[in-house]
């Protein structure tokens, strides 16, 4: 994060300078790597079973996570491309002032992800610390979640560049891989043993479609698609921003489902981290994922502060950082999460149609013409742009309205397609002043 005093007065609505485009195709490929890496997505990737064969849960994986981690790409390309924010962007399309409501919500949302990451990373140490034979005391989730939030406000006081550029990229990346291939490699023994032609050919019970379990893999990098632009708009072109994201996120993503997918064949718990650590070398595989997962919460807590900072930028990112981190520790050590994630996932459902519009409003056009044009797409974005926010509302509503229409259709495809259509559609008029 930068606190010179030459920085502009809202560094959350104002273009990336050209010292501050430090990313290449590596970094991007490392950073979305490391996000799309997490125990979540592991626990996600075992809700496709039993409803699917195993070959079609694989085929779900592959073609969600490639659709999706496509999108993810394609928003980090307009990002990088105008060197704009998440927050400049949703001003750009919806108008400075109603802008405003989306972002408040992602803030809302933001708070609510890195509070559950806590809670994901707390409740990880206690259980790896249990299985190595301490911490048998009630106290020590209270004291784990403080050091997890410590950890986080320390890495949110640092340099966001720095830390993408050598924390993740040359260290914890080398690590979570390694940790990867050998869960990867433990569990398909596994699956050897056991008969993996058995495995392979294992039907499905039904209950679940195709198409909505490609949906609930696409929400995973759709989920990250109101953060992205964050860190997209560091890159040094857009085309390396849109394959290093690309190709990141969606390895991490087919990997991690798949990994949730062979884990729950071989060694069904009901505890995802159980039957980590009842694998063998499953203690320090899971302590390297875990120390993984300190990213996403970052990642979390540090567009939080973009978010906020753009509403209030009298505080600096550094210090909405601080102050963010510090709602999250408290709201872990205090809110039952089982409550939390369907009011979550709920909140999630807004940002899909939400982008579904800014890129059929942004996409295709030159990446030279969107630098050129970012300025001044700020300086006019006053008021509401009422056909974009009308095409954003109604597309919130036919999101929760296609399951009651169309069960076997998902939601989160058919509501991106609609918006991005329409809203390619719409009129190029001046904005509402």
């Amino acid at each position: 994060m930068h606190s010179s005093s030459s920085a502009p007065a809202n560094q959350a609505l104002s273009a990336t300078t050209p010292s501050e485009r430090v990313f290449a195709l590596h970094d991007h490929a490392a950073l979305w790597f490391s996000l799309g890496v997490g125990l979540l997505v592991m626990q996600v990737g075992a809700y496709l079973l039993p409803a699917l064969s195993t070959h079609q849960a694989v085929l779900a994986i592959v073609c969600g996570s490639l659709l999706g981690a496509g999108l993810l790409g394609w928003m980090a390309k307009i990002a990088c491309d105008t060197g704009l924010s998440s927050a400049a962007l949703m001003t750009h399309v919806y108008g400075r002032q109603f802008a405003k409501l989306p972002i408040l919500l992602n803030l809302v949302q933001l708070i609510g992800w890195g509070t559950f990451e806590l809670v994901v990373m707390r409740d990880a140490s206690v259980a790896i610390a249990r299985q190595a034979g301490g911490m048998a005391a009630s106290h020590w989730p209270v004291v784990m979640t403080l050091v997890w939030g410590a950890v986080i406000g320390l890495l949110i006081s640092g340099s966001m560049l720095k830390l993408v550029r050598q924390l993740i990229a040359r260290i914890a990346l080398p690590l979570v891989v390694l940790s990867l291939l050998w869960l990867t490699w433990h569990f398909v023994g596994l699956a050897l043993e056991q008969g993996w032609e058995g495995i392979w050919q294992r039907p499905g019970t039904g209950g679940m479609g195709w198409l909505p379990a490609m949906d609930l893999v696409v929400a995973m990098p759709i989920s990250w698609l109101p953060l992205v632009a964050d860190y997209a708009r560091h890159g040094r072109d857009g085309r390396s921003a849109l394959r290093g994201t690309w190709l990141g996120f969606g390895l991490a993503n087919v990997w991690c489902y798949g990994l949730g997918v062979l884990i729950t064949l071989t060694l069904p718990s009901e505890n995802l981290v159980t039957a980590l650590l009842l694998a063998q070398g499953g203690l320090i595989a899971l302590t390297l994922i875990l120390i993984d997962e300190v990213d996403n919460a970052y990642g979390d807590t540090y567009s939080g502060a973009m978010a906020a900072h753009s509403m209030a930028p009298r505080w600096s990112l550094r210090r909405w950082g601080l102050g963010l981190t510090v709602v999250c520790v408290l709201l872990a050590l205090v809110l039952p999460m089982h409550s939390i994630e369907p009011f979550l996932l709920m909140l999630s459902s807004v940002f899909v149609p939400l982008f579904g519009v800014i890129l059929g409003r942004l996409a295709w056009q030159a990446a030279d013409q969107r630098l050129a044009q970012a300025p001044q797409w700020l300086a006019q974005a006053r008021g509401a742009h009422w056909p974009a926010v009308l095409l954003w509302l109604a597309g919130v509503g036919f999101y929760h309205g296609v399951p009651l229409l169309a069960p076997a259709a998902g939601s989160a495809l058919p509501t991106l397609l609609v918006c991005f259509v329409l809203a390619r559609l719409l009129p190029r008029a001046a904005p509402a002043q």
